[in-house]
């Protein structure tokens, strides 16, 4: 009568498992677009340090403050 109650007829729900393997690939299609992002996220980051527009200005040329 438990088992009953809980749902279990014999065996696997063919849509249970249908959903479950829906889901799995989801998650794996999740972690690669995250795995792509990170590597482009790292690329654009050092290009950016690259070109730090602080690394640009020369100190010298430097305009005086306004007092």
């Amino acid at each position: 009568m438990a088992k009953a109650l809980l749902g279990y007829v014999g065996g696997p729900d063919p849509r249970m498992l249908s959903e479950m393997r829906r889901l799995q690939q989801r998650v794996q299609d999740l972690e690669a677009e995250l795995s792509r992002l990170q590597t482009e996220n790292d690329a654009l980051t050092a290009v950016a340090d690259g070109h730090s527009l602080l690394s640009s200005i020369e100190m010298d040329q430097r305009e005086p403050a306004l007092t």
